[in-house]
């Protein structure tokens, strides 16, 4: 299978990314693959649920499930050496990978780790983090992490998650610095309230999922292109950005019936190729 080849990687990604490190007018944002985004803010960097190895098609290859890998790798998580906040919005592989964060953590010391409550316990043994390390957040939080503010958001996947304490398993972050705030969702169905927690934001960017929930996948689904542009409209956001398709064959949708749907709710988006950035506003 030919792999769908990266816009930019390696180092000419990190090339453009070091290129607008100083530039004080809005802020930029680059496509990792899945729900992975880079984005940076008067020199400084936050990465949102990156997954970059291929250890969840080693895992299953032998498997009546395997994952097969439809997309090129753009970058070496090691090289990402000037991160100053990375998150995981829950346990699920692609988007808390040892493989991806533990080189992340190893080159960023000074780095902060945002997950959900929740899932501390959890994250301790797969990373191998120290378990006080992490900045845990659930709906109820307001945290300051490294000139970022961050909003809990909860997220259903494809259930609305509590543990003992009541925190979330699976969350979503709205994220604000500057004037500028943006809405990365985890995964997640469309619950009902999802939008009301929202509006009041008014997110410069919305990054949605839109792979959709069929159960024949045997995987928790998540909003589909329809919804994605549906949701994106309800909220007001300034831009709509899809991400979870085209990482593995059996779990994905085509980002051309997004934009389909976009377009017929008339909503603002982007696109963006594998390792791609934009400019906001």
């Amino acid at each position: 299978m030919t792999l769908i080849p990266a816009f930019q990687k390696d180092d000419a990604l990190l090339a453009t990314i070091q290129s607008t490190k100083t530039r004080e007018e809005g802020f930029r944002l680059w496509w990792l693959g899945q729900s992975g985004f880079l984005l940076q803010y008067r020199g400084r960097h936050l990465l949102f649920d990156p997954y970059l190895s291929d250890s969840l098609s080693k895992k299953y290859a032998a498997t009546d499930k395997p994952h097969v890998r439809m997309s090129e790798l753009v970058i070496d998580p090691a090289r990402l050496n000037f991160l100053d906040v990375v998150t995981s919005s829950h346990n699920h592989t692609d988007h808390l990978d040892a493989d991806t964060l533990q080189p992340i953590l190893a080159v960023n010391p000074g780095i902060a780790f945002v997950i959900p409550e929740a899932n501390r316990s959890f994250v301790e043994e797969r990373v191998g983090c120290r378990k006080d390390f992490p900045t845990g957040m659930n709906d109820t939080f307001v945290k300051d992490v490294a000139g970022f503010r961050f909003y809990g958001i909860p997220a259903a996947h494809n259930e609305l998650e509590r543990d003992l304490l009541g925190q979330c398993r699976f969350m979503g972050y709205v994220v604000e610095f500057g004037p500028y705030r943006v809405y990365h969702s985890g995964d997640t169905l469309w619950y009902e309230g999802l939008e009301d927690l929202l509006a009041p934001f008014a997110v410069d960017v919305a990054f949605l999922p839109i792979n959709g929930n069929r159960p024949e996948r045997r995987v928790a689904g998540n909003l589909s292109a329809e919804e994605a542009a549906r949701l994106g409209r309800e909220i007001g956001a300034g831009c709509v950005v899809p991400h979870h398709y085209h990482l593995f064959s059996f779990n994905t949708e085509e980002p051309g019936q997004f934009v389909q749907e976009a377009e017929r709710y008339q909503v603002h988006y982007r696109v963006l190729r594998l390792g791609e950035g934009m400019q906001v506003p």
